[in-house]
Order: C-alpha cells, then sequence, then structure tokens
C-alpha cells in the first residue's frame, strides 16, 4: 500500500459533534447575555478552533472579553462534549478495517485536547494509535505541526501518511504537510465549498476510503 499511517481530523470527520458544540457555545452566550447560535449557523465558523470560533461570532468582543468568555465555555464544553456526539454511521468500521490493514490511526484535532481524549478514549478505543488536540506549544491547524509530531510518534515517514478532513482548513493543512488529502462529504462544509478550498479526493461514505487505501 501506498500509506503507512492515515490522519483524521475529529470534528464533522469521525464524529457529529455539531450539536454538543452549539449547546455549549449557547449555554455560554446565554450566561453572558449574548446572542444565539443555531447549529447550522455555527458550521461555517468551525474547524480552526476555539479562539478563532469565539473571534468569528463575536467580532466586536475586544480580546480580555473573549478570552473570559472562553474561560467560561472551555470547561463546559469539556464536560458536555461527550453528550450527544457520536461516530457518523460507517466510521467504526472503517477503521476496524484500515487497523486489519496494519494502517497506524491518529485523530488530530483543533478542539481543546480535554475534549478531544474523552471522546477518542469512549469511541476509538484499540482502534486509533493515537489521538492529539489544541495544547500549548503546537500550532494550530492548517499548519503542519500536529502532523509532523504524529507521523514522528508513529515511527512513520511523513510522505506515507494520508490526511482526512472535511473543510478547507483540513486541504490545507494537508497541503502545508505535503500530504495527499480526502475529503469527507457529511461534515461542516458542503462539497462545493470543499472543491472551491482546492478539495482533490470527495468521499460520501466511509468504505470509500478504505477502497482509496487498498486500491493503492
Amino acid at each position: 500500500m501506498k500509506y503507512d499511517a492515515i490522519f483524521f481530523d475529529l470534528d464533522g470527520t469521525v464524529i457529529d459533534s455539531l450539536q454538543d458544540i452549539a449547546d455549549a457555545v449557547n449555554h455560554t452566550m446565554r450566561h453572558f447575555g449574548l446572542k444565539q447560535w443555531t447549529a447550522e449557523a455555527l458550521k461555517p465558523h468551525l474547524g480552526w478552533g476555539v479562539s478563532t470560533l469565539m473571534r468569528r461570532i463575536l467580532p466586536e468582543a475586544g480580546e480580555a472579553r473573549r478570552e473570559e468568555i472562553l474561560d467560561f465555555y472551555r470547561p463546559y464544553y469539556a464536560a458536555h462534549a461527550g453528550d450527544k456526539s457520536r461516530p457518523f454511521e460507517g466510521v467504526v468500521p472503517m477503521l476496524e478495517r484500515l487497523k486489519a490493514d496494519g494502517l497506524a490511526l491518529a485523530i488530530l484535532s483543533n478542539k481543546p485536547d480535554a475534549a478531544v481524549q474523552p471522546l477518542a478514549r469512549a469511541y476509538f478505543s484499540g482502534l486509533v494509535d493515537l489521538s492529539a488536540g489544541e495544547r500549548e506549544g503546537v500550532r494550530r491547524k492548517p499548519e503542519p505541526d500536529m502532523l509532523r509530531l504524529a507521523a514522528d510518534a508513529l515511527g512513520v515517514p511523513l510522505c506515507r501518511c494520508l490526511y482526512a478532513g472535511d473543510s478547507e482548513v483540513d486541504v490545507d493543512t494537508a497541503a502545508n504537510a505535503g500530504i495527499d488529502c480526502v475529503c469527507v462529504s457529511w461534515g461542516f462544509r458542503s462539497r462545493r465549498q470543499l472543491l472551491e478550498a482546492g478539495a482533490g479526493a470527495i468521499i460520501d461514505t466511509p468504505w470509500e476510503l478504505v477502497g482509496i487505501v487498498e486500491a493503492e
């Protein structure tokens, strides 16, 4: 096979987490007397991490105000990240097959690491070799740092890794790392948005990724 490892984005790629994110955002907004958001309206603002999310949905708030809001949001979301979030249909069988094929698997997310780890343990224990979220000292995607660190930790050349995601952030992350990218059509962006972002391969079901990997 062409690849030794596959890196997955988390939200919108392997886990349907939109409602938990929206619930946490709106709990936070209510606490501060701010505008409520529908889950659908939040979609375009997701993918860069929670700091960017708050900058985008609160453009008039100053940095100190946003930090106050983030200090409230982060622990609340970490405690409720798994209330409604579940793997997308077909994701677990896909991971089982890829694991059986001998591939190393990792989840790399801009979500805070405190929320990533419980979700990875709950739904992908024994399937994913490594999971990592936003943490101090590592630049967020689309910078390639997470991918390079994951490849080193797994002992595989970065050039033999494939990246799977659901947004322009993921397209750019793979490009910045110099590796192949597959985008999923069931996440936070439409097929049209993915194509406009420069996505090459776009899949409509998890099992299509198995076909791509095993065909190489």
